[in-house]
């Protein structure tokens, strides 16, 4: 366990330099025994063999018997008429399950190209696919990380893991956590850094341990490329009664076959009668219209940007009755928005789907220290940077106060960056012949440092009442399963040093955040649950957040029908079914 041990132990292990790197002869020597950083792939069928698949079925079976039997009684139009259909059958799986195959490659070109790597003493540029275990990687905001890696040195360093924790908050890590713990869920090992997560903030440098599919997105996806052999419950009936199907038929061709031999026919023409029996009694167009009626279906799956890579799975959907759905981007919309913003007695709530937002004065100060004081972009085609800052952002350009036009109109001039321990940022921006600094952070943080508030456009002292308020709110705000940050602000005659800026400032009011639900899924809901199937959300975010959320969405009425992860490991597998 590599959250475990020290970094000098993770060098010692790893046999690598902090400084230094891998030399290139050790990289390529380990390249050659590791093999290259990308997941495995099974081998592609061919179309042959996906053809071949199509034909491994009962009622198959008793089909091709069929055109053999027609053949033997020179019956050919019979005979081709059946291999019509056997061949019409086994096209359209293999063109649903190649068109599928097509798709899932196109998918699988999400590719972390890239990383900066420190190798015989240089910090050098190179594919993903030749990082190897040991090797020394260097981090920074907006780049994804190209392996599992050991974290030796961290500053402010923030890494979204929403793709295996489900959590839309980045993760702030730290090089020196140690734990001892060997069973620490991955959102809490604060000194790694996951293939494929992307890091929003800070810097930081890591050990690669694991590389490929020993990486723990390379140990899904393994689970997710194995072939489940399981067949769909129409696949069950289809074969049970082309077996049944079988049995008749031969039943009743033998006791016909031994009849006419009892009444002394002969064996030639009762031989040829009882093949005719059987022949005419083989429904040859089941298959075919089966697979007509499940292309239809598939047909408008994909219409709804669903991939169906086998045609018989997509009757399992009619067989469902509890979907376990991942809450992050699948019934929310994996962006934080805010939702609520306080100024003093001033409690506004918004409405996410409403472009232009009517504010206040004091509302309009507070966004625009939020807006200054981030480091994150985001306009119509691309966002970058921490998602809470994203969303400061977005909140400022639905009320018209843009970061571009306020970063123009007061430029940046110094900053302090945030830190997990202050849990506040700072920055000086130059505001005519003045300067402004602006704090964003913790509420209660972000009120020990300040003296007063800003209160219907007016600067006054903050007195202990409307600090009470101002914590009460942010304890309300909490409870409704939102993140709250706050602003201050303060004017200077000269560019604060990092010292001058926390102190003396006058707080202005909070946000609420929440990732909030897709517009479209709380009918879905709602239509599986008249279609008597049970919706189960499943998230790694807190019990508060997950039951506000289940709420908006009609999956669940009280906390009462929340269970967390620690709950589920106490009740047996038989417990825990009913």
């Amino acid at each position: 366990m590599w959250f475990t041990k020290s970094t000098q132990e993770v060098l010692a292990e790893l046999d690598t330099n902090l400084e230094q790197g891998l030399t290139s002869q050790e990289a390529a020597k380990r390249l050659e025994e590791y093999g290259p950083n990308k997941l495995a792939e099974k081998k592609r069928k061919s179309l042959l063999s996906m053809f071949m698949a199509q034909l491994q079925d009962t009622m198959i079976y008793i089909l091709l018997a069929a055109t053999v039997l027609s053949v033997v009684m020179r019956d050919y139009a019979e005979a081709i008429i059946i291999l019509i259909v056997v061949l019409l059958n086994a096209v359209i799986g293999v063109f649903q399950e190649n068109k599928a195959e097509q798709a899932m490659d196109e998918l699988k070109k999400l590719t972390t190209p890239h990383a900066y790597v420190r190798r015989d003493g240089q910090v050098i540029e190179i594919g993903s696919e030749e990082i190897v275990p040991g090797d020394v990687i260097e981090i920074d905001a907006g780049r994804f990380i190209p392996a599992d890696l050991r974290l030796v040195e961290s500053s402010n360093l923030q890494i979204e893991e929403s793709a295996l924790t489900g959590e839309s908050v980045p993760s702030e890590k730290d090089a020196n956590f140690l734990s001892d713990k060997d069973n620490l869920p991955l959102g809490d090992r604060k000194n790694m850094a996951f293939m494929s997560t992307l890091a929003t903030y800070g810097r930081g440098v890591g050990v690669v341990v694991a590389n490929a599919v020993q990486s723990e997105i390379g140990k899904i996806a393994k689970i997710l490329e194995e072939d489940n052999d399981e067949m769909t419950p129409l696949q069950k009936r289809l074969d049970h009664l082309g077996k049944i199907l079988g049995f008749i038929i031969l039943g009743v061709a033998g006791l016909m076959l031994v009849v006419g031999l009892f009444q002394n026919r002969g064996f030639k023409d009762m031989l040829l009668l009882a093949i005719s029996l059987a022949v005419a009694a083989i429904p040859e167009g089941l298959p075919a219209i089966v697979a007509i009626v499940l292309a239809l279906g598939v047909t408008r799956m994909s219409k709804n940007n669903a991939i169906i890579k086998k045609l018989p799975s997509v009757e399992t959907l009619g067989s469902v009755n509890v979907i376990c759905s991942d809450k992050t981007g699948t019934l929310t919309q994996n962006k934080m928005t805010v939702v609520r913003s306080y100024t003093y007695q001033n409690n506004h709530q918004l409405d996410a789907d409403i472009d232009q937002v009517e504010t206040d004065e004091d509302e309009r100060m507070l966004v625009k220290s939020l807006v200054l004081c981030s480091d994150a972009t985001a306009n119509e085609d691309k966002t970058t940077g921490d998602p809470t800052e994203i969303a400061f952002i977005v909140f400022g350009n639905r009320i018209g106060m843009t970061k571009e036009a306020l970063n123009k109109e007061f430029p940046r001039v110094a900053e302090k960056p945030f830190d997990s321990d202050r849990k506040l940022m700072s920055t000086a921006n130059k505001e005519g012949d003045k300067y402004v600094v602006h704090t964003k952070g913790a509420v209660d943080n972000l009120l020990n440092i300040s003296n007063r508030a800003y209160v219907d456009g007016e600067v006054v002292p903050l007195s202990d009442k409307i600090r009470e308020d101002f914590l009460n709110q942010a304890e309300n705000l909490s409870n409704e399963a939102l993140r709250v940050l706050g602003a201050a602000y303060k004017f200077s005659d000269h560019v604060p040093s990092e010292d001058e800026m926390e102190s003396d400032l006058i707080f202005l009011g909070m946000v609420g955040m929440i990732d909030p639900p897709r517009l479209e899924v709380k009918d879905s809901v709602e239509i599986a649950r008249v279609a008597g199937i049970r919706t189960i959300m499943i998230t790694g975010d807190h019990k508060n957040t997950a039951v506000a959320i289940a709420k908006e969405l009609g999956i669940a009425n009280s906390i009462d029908q929340a269970i967390t992860g620690p709950e589920i490991d106490q009740y047996s597998d038989e417990d825990f079914v009913k």
